[in-house]
């Protein structure tokens, strides 16, 4: 079976057509490589999918060409317990340590221009 057709089965992509350009730009892995769209799935590949921030390693359990519910996506593959932790100590430190280029809403005001150049040149 086709990876970005279980892919999507698998409900990491919500099209086809996604799937297909997340595996040709590389960041869908098969057993540490890269693949391509028509690669062959089989039982017991081991995959690297991006899932938000984080990448997930999973372990396929089974095929399915058809979009089924969620559960039964689930189904099809099980997280390695390393690719848990390791997502869960990820978010913990998200959580922690905040981007601060996510908290900006909308263009610097004139205000706040020149408080970002009086801390930029404050030492000169």
């Amino acid at each position: 079976m086709r990876i970005d057709k279980w892919l999507w089965a698998a409900r990491f992509f919500k099209t086809r057509s996604l799937a297909t350009e997340e595996v040709e730009g590389g960041k869908v892995k098969c057993n540490d490589e890269r693949v391509k769209p028509a690669y062959g799935v089989q039982v017991g590949d081991v995959l690297t999918v991006p899932v938000g921030w984080d990448d997930m390693v999973l372990v396929v359990k089974g095929l399915g060409d058809k979009r089924g519910s969620a559960t039964i996506a689930q189904g099809l593959y099980k997280e390695t317990m390393e690719s848990a932790k390791k997502r869960a100590e990820r978010a913990v430190n998200r959580k922690l340590m905040k981007d601060p280029a996510l908290e900006i809403k909308a263009r610097p005001t004139k205000r706040d221009r020149r408080v970002m150049d009086d801390f930029k040149w404050r030492d000169e």
